[in-house]
């Protein structure tokens, strides 16, 4: 994601991942990298990236503190709760109902959100999360313009839960992520979209490759 010619990359997983065999790593920017948790299919080309374009990583404590020990000191520590301004604009950290453990096994942190609020949008990362009571704090505390949701089941919440994690935040611009990669996740689509457009919600499901606008 650019904003204002700053690019924001999360959990980058490319390299291992089925549906991105097109994507060159190497012509991939980012000024920041954002980590929700440690699971191999969030950092697995987080390493090379950081190292290839000298990108921030913004993390919990024990996952920079990982990342040092990669060789990679460019690192902003946060933790559930905090936020701190950053040159493109505030990043607020919020809970996940997760697990998170590093590919190597060493302890990953708590799993996280974002919330990121800039000059002209501010919008919701969720991470990989189960439904949680607590993102309608989210909702009561920010007017969000978009917000990316898990859909996968299995390891995260399904497309009811994301509907339903919806009303919480108070959003209806919801951007699909973490479904079809695995077998575990696929998700049918026309289903899912139709159930969202039922609700008076706009559902986006990417397509690996393809840059769009969450605004538009």
């Amino acid at each position: 994601m650019e904003i204002d010619g700053i690019n924001l990359l999360f959990d980058p997983f490319i390299t291992p991942n089925p549906l991105a065999k097109e994507i060159k790593i190497d012509n991939i920017k980012a000024d920041y990298i954002l980590i929700t948790h440690g699971h191999e299919d969030h950092v697995a080309d987080a390493v090379t990236i950081a190292q290839q374009t000298g990108a921030k990583i913004i993390s919990n404590f024990e996952i920079v503190n990982w990342f040092q020990t990669k060789g990679i000191d460019n690192g902003h520590p946060m933790n559930l709760g905090g936020s701190w301004n950053f040159e493109f604009g505030t990043v607020k950290c919020v809970n996940a109902v997760h697990s998170s453990v590093m590919p190597d096994g060493v302890y990953g942190g708590n799993p996280m959100g974002f919330v990121i609020e800039t000059n002209s949008f501010c919008f919701y990362h969720a991470g990989d999360t189960a439904l949680t009571y607590d993102m309608k704090i989210i909702g009561e505390n920010h007017e969000l313009d978009f917000a990316f949701l898990p859909l996968g089941d299995n390891f995260t919440m399904g497309p009811s839960d994301a509907l339903l994690a919806s009303d919480y935040i108070g959003c209806d611009n919801i951007i699909g992520m973490h479904y079809d990669t695995f077998d575990y996740i696929k998700i049918n689509h026309q289903i899912t979209l139709e159930s969202f457009k039922k609700q008076g919600k706009t559902l986006t499901l990417p397509v690996v490759g393809n840059g769009f606008n969450p605004l538009i």
